[in-house]
C-alpha cells in the first residue's frame, strides 16, 4: 500500500512538473500582498503564476530552471484596477490604462466594430498590451444622441440576440428608450444569459427597471432623474433630500444591483458648465498630452462650457450619497467617461476618482474594494463563464499592480505603479514608462 502510494504520488510530481515546464510560469517573492478579499496583508510570501492565472501564494514549489522570478523587496503586491465604464477604443488608450494599473475595462458604449471585435479579442488574449475588455451594446429609441435605435419591441428583441452573437457582455439602456422596448429588451436579455446596465430610462423608471432585472445603474447621478422626487420649479438643481437617501439603498440591495460611482466625473462636468476657462484648463494639464488630436478638439467644443449652471449642491448630495451606500454595503464600481468628457483621461480619471471617493469619506478599503474586488463580483454574477478576477487569490486571473507602499495606507500609490500584470505578461516600471512615452511620441502630429 505504501509503496502504491509513493508511486501515485512520484508519478503526480512527475505530471506536475513537466506540466510547470510547459506552461509560463513567473514567481513573486518578498511581496507583501493585499488580496482584498477583507482588509488585511499577507506579509512577505511568495505568488506563483502560471499562464496568466494564479497558481498559488505563500508555498516555496521547486520550479523549472529559468522560472522568472520578480523580486519584490517587500513592496505591495494587489489586484489591478477596474475601468468599468469608459469609452476607450483605441490601442494608445488601452496603453494609458494599462500603465495606470488597470487590468480590466467595460466600454459602455459606441465602441467600433473593429474595438469590439478585433481588437477586444486579441488583447484578451494576451495578444496586444491592455486590460481585458468587456463591451456593452448601447441602445435608446431616440437619435438625437447618436446611439443605436430601437422603436418596437421586435427590434428590441433582435438586437439582444445581435448584440451577444457579436461578443457584447452587456446591453447598455439609454434614457430615451421606450417602455415597450425596455420589457422587451429585458425578457430577451434573461433568457439569452446577458445582462443589462445602464441609464434611468425615463419612461419606466429605476424601481421598474431593477425589478426587471437592471444589473447596474452607470451613474449615481441617475438616481437624481429615476428614484428621488424632481425639484421644485423655481429650483431645478436643488439636491434631493438627504432623508431619501436610505430609500434608494434600500431599493438597490432588494434587488442585488451594482452602482458605478463617477464622482469624479459628475464634479469634472459640473465644474465646466458656462466655464470655457476650465476646459482650457483640463487641456492644459500635464495628463492631456496623452490625448489624441481628436479628443483635444471634441474638448475645446464641448457643449457643457456654453451654457451656465450651478450643480454644486447636487456635487455635494452625491458624495455623501456614495457614502452612505459604501456604509452600507451597496456594491459600488468605479468608472466614469473617459476620455468622452472634458477633464477625464484614460487611465488617470481612474485614479482621480478613488481620490474623489477618499474626500467623500470612505476608507481606502472602499475605495479600492471599488476597483478591485466588487467589479469582479459584478462580472462573475452577470457575465456567465468569465474568468475570476478583483481579488489575488488562486484561480483568479493574475491581474496584478505592485507598488512601493501600502495602497490601504497611501492609495497615491498606485499612481506609480512599479509593474503591472495583465494576460500572463509583466510589465516592469520601464515598460510602463515607454508605454506612456509611446504615447505621447505618437500624439504630436509632424
Amino acid at each position: 500500500m505504501r509503496r502504491t502510494l509513493r508511486t501515485l504520488l512520484t508519478l503526480w510530481l512527475v505530471l506536475t512538473c513537466a506540466t510547470l515546464a510547459r506552461a509560463e510560469t513567473i514567481v513573486f517573492e518578498n511581496v507583501n500582498v493585499v488580496p482584498m478579499d477583507r482588509e488585511r496583508v499577507i506579509p512577505r510570501t511568495t505568488v506563483i503564476v502560471t499562464d496568466g492565472t494564479i497558481a498559488s501564494i505563500g508555498i516555496r514549489a521547486k520550479l523549472p530552471a529559468g522560472t522568472r522570478v520578480v523580486d519584490g523587496k517587500g513592496a505591495w503586491l494587489m489586484p489591478g484596477l477596474a475601468d468599468m465604464h469608459n469609452h476607450v477604443t483605441s490601442r494608445d488608450d488601452l496603453a494609458l490604462l494599462l500603465a495606470n494599473g488597470v487590468t480590466t475595462m467595460l466600454n459602455m458604449g459606441e465602441a467600433t466594430n473593429a474595438f469590439a471585435g478585433r481588437t477586444r479579442i486579441a488583447v484578451n488574449r494576451g495578444e496586444v498590451p491592455g486590460p481585458y475588455i468587456f463591451t456593452a451594446f448601447v441602445i435608446d429609441s431616440d437619435p438625437q444622441y447618436g446611439h443605436f435605435v430601437v422603436g418596437t419591441a421586435d427590434e428590441a428583441r433582435a438586437i439582444v440576440r445581435l448584440a451577444k452573437t457579436n461578443g457584447y457582455s452587456f446591453i447598455k439602456v439609454y434614457t430615451n428608450l421606450s417602455a415597450d422596448a425596455f420589457a422587451a429588451l429585458a425578457a430577451e436579455a434573461k433568457a439569452q444569459g446577458i445582462a443589462i446596465a445602464g441609464h434611468n430610462v425615463k419612461a419606466v423608471g429605476l424601481a421598474k427597471q431593477f425589478a426587471a432585472g437592471q444589473a447596474m445603474v452607470a451613474h449615481v447621478e441617475e438616481f437624481f432623474y429615476g428614484f428621488f422626487p424632481e425639484p421644485p420649479a423655481d429650483d431645478q438643481q436643488a439636491p434631493p433630500d438627504d432623508r431619501r437617501i436610505v430609500d434608494a439603498i434600500a431599493l438597490v440591495k432588494a434587488h442585488g444591483a451594482f452602482v458605478t460611482s463617477d464622482l469624479f466625473n459628475y464634479r469634472t462636468i459640473a465644474a465646466q458648465f458656462g466655464k470655457p476657462e476650465v476646459v482650457k484648463a483640463y487641456l492644459a494639464a500635464p495628463e492631456a498630452r496623452y490625448l489624441s488630436p481628436a479628443d483635444r478638439i471634441d474638448w475645446a467644443r464641448s457643449g457643457y462650457q456654453k451654457k451656465a449652471v450651478d450643480l454644486s449642491r447636487r456635487v455635494a448630495f452625491e458624495a455623501r450619497f456614495v457614502k452612505a451606500m459604501a456604509d452600507a454595503g451597496v456594491p459600488l464600481i468605479t468608472g466614469g467617461d473617459a476620455p468622452s468628457i472634458p477633464g477625464q483621461v484614460p487611465g488617470f480619471a481612474l485614479h482621480d476618482e478613488i481620490d474623489a471617493m477618499l474626500a467623500a469619506g470612505l476608507t481606502p478599503f472602499q475605495a479600492l474594494s471599488a476597483a478591485t474586488r466588487t467589479p469582479g463580483e459584478f462580472i462573475a454574477k452577470t457575465v456567465p463563464g468569465a474568468a475570476k478576477f478583483g481579488v489575488v487569490a488562486p484561480g483568479h486571473r493574475a491581474d496584478l499592480v505592485l507598488t512601493a507602499d501600502n495602497p490601504l495606507e497611501n492609495p497615491s500609490a498606485l499612481r506609480s505603479p512599479m509593474g503591472v500584470m495583465t494576460a500572463g505578461r509583466w510589465y516592469d516600471a520601464a515598460a510602463l514608462k515607454a508605454m506612456l512615452d509611446g504615447v505621447v511620441e505618437r500624439r504630436v502630429i509632424p
